[in-house]
């Protein structure tokens, strides 16, 4: 008997395919829960500082000091919410941090005074680290086995139109200048980051624990390297474990790496383009867009091209394009006036290729290296390269501005090449448990819910 011909894909199939997106059916609610968090970060982000300044009777230093002061209250809770991701999965950890975000933002509309502000800053920045912590390994879930580069590429650019599109309406809003209008923006906010909680935790065949007893959802990871004495494949557990693990650790490097070149547009480039380059800031600004709008539209082609390539290929691209741009941006200091626009739309373009290289890999590593028991312990340390980098970065590179322009392109240059080496081999399997699939590797004929295909 013949085998019937497949039939033949929808045009919309087609579109998704060639544009490098992964297949959307079904993941309506996972999409959309992705989309509000990203427009309401954009709206927080642009207007949170102004927000308190309008309705408390607080200076713009006093509020900046706060939101500083909560933000640095979260850094140690990525440690904490590993835990819980280990014990009651990424869906619920997910739902839960939009929540927590609810509360905060219930709580910016009643604050007045300093301390207020450092508290509900805290509750929102908690909030928020729980969603991303939870929503690295709920998209590996999601996208069963295959596709993962697509979908990390398709919530990388999801993220930036989201952003882009709640920083123009918070735009919209500071233009109104009402306390009204930016308490009514406050409440969107309040109301959106609900139902995002909601339609994750609606969200079906989307966390482990629904897969107990029928076989794992993702393909066994490659097992951490194993100190002497110890017995492989043994249920250890603890963070003692993910210290021991050091090709894990070595991931986490190399993100500190990607954490501060992230940095560079919202730290160090219109001050170095403004004082020291004599640029106008409104070019800038045009450089910027142009970085958002690149990753908008690019980030899923880029997610198709690096599927068909290992992790570890493309992050060593990520870092030479990194290095690449840095010494582009330092070496404007030497050339004439007309140079330094093209310069820096050269340089601007190589850190665009970089950040859309860098960010699928590493995500998709940071949860695939693990191993499934401890994935949030692993996520909870991975989380810190985020948290402590991010607090770092700004005043570390503005000291090293301080003293001469060209410091921070070559700390930044350095730290990008020597992060290679640390890449190496990440993707290849400890001699221990050579049984174990490789991290890299995709399983398709697995389903979420763990029942093999025929």
């Amino acid at each position: 008997m013949m085998p019937q011909p497949s039939p033949a894909p929808s045009a919309w199939r087609r579109i998704q395919t060639a544009w490098g997106l992964p297949d959307l059916a079904g993941k309506g609610r996972f999409v959309t829960a992705n989309l509000i968090d990203s427009l309401g970060n954009g709206l927080v982000v642009a207007f949170t500082v102004v927000f308190f300044v309008k309705t408390t009777s607080l200076s713009l230093v006093a509020v900046g000091a706060a939101l500083t002061v909560g933000q640095l209250l979260v850094l140690p809770f990525p440690l904490f919410i590993g835990r819980l991701l280990d014990k009651y999965g990424p869906r619920t950890v997910v739902a839960a941090g939009n929540w927590i975000s609810v509360a905060g933002f219930i709580g910016f509309l009643f604050s007045h005074a300093a301390w207020q502000i450092v508290l509900w800053q805290f509750v929102v920045q908690l909030g928020s680290t729980a969603f991303w912590m939870g929503n690295s390994p709920l998209t590996v879930l999601v996208a069963r086995g295959i596709e993962r580069a697509r979908w990390f590429g398709f919530v990388r650019a999801l993220r930036n139109v989201g952003v882009g599109f709640g920083g123009a309406a918070s735009a919209v809003a500071l233009s109104i200048g009402t306390v009204a209008g930016l308490r009514a923006v406050m409440v969107i906010n309040v109301v959106t980051f609900a139902v995002a909680g909601w339609l994750v935790i609606t969200l079906r065949g989307a966390d482990t624990s629904e897969a107990a007893g029928a076989g794992p959802a993702e393909p066994k990871p490659a097992e951490p390297e194993q100190a002497a004495g110890e017995t492989t494949g043994q249920p250890s557990g603890g963070y003692r474990t993910v210290l021991k693990d050091t090709r894990y650790l070595r991931l986490v490097a190399t993100n500190i790496s990607f954490v501060f070149s992230s940095t560079v547009i919202t730290v160090l480039l219109a001050v170095y383009a403004v004082d020291d380059l004599d640029v106008g800031a409104w070019i800038v600004g045009v450089f910027v867009v142009l970085n958002a709008a690149m990753v908008a539209l690019l980030q899923t082609l880029a997610s198709r091209w690096i599927e068909a390539r290992r992790p570890v290929t493309v992050l060593v691209l990520a870092l030479l394009f990194n290095a690449a741009a840095f010494v582009v941006f330092g070496t404007l200091l030497v050339l004439p006036g007309w140079a330094v626009i093209a310069g820096l739309l050269i340089a601007m373009v190589l850190y665009t290729v970089a950040e859309m290289l860098g960010s699928p890999p590493t995500s998709e590593l940071s949860v695939v290296m693990a191993p499934e028991h401890l994935r949030g312990r692993y996520l909870g340390v991975y989380q810190l390269s985020w948290s402590v980098g991010g607090a770092v970065a700004p005043a570390l590179l503005t000291a090293l501005l301080e003293g001469g322009a060209a410091l921070p392109w070559v700390f930044l240059t350095a730290i990008s090449v020597l992060a290679v080496p640390l890449v190496l081999g990440l993707d290849r399997r400890p001699a221990a448990t050579s049984e174990a699939a490789p991290a890299g590797d995709v399983a398709p004929k697995e389903q979420l819910d763990g029942d093999p295909v025929g």
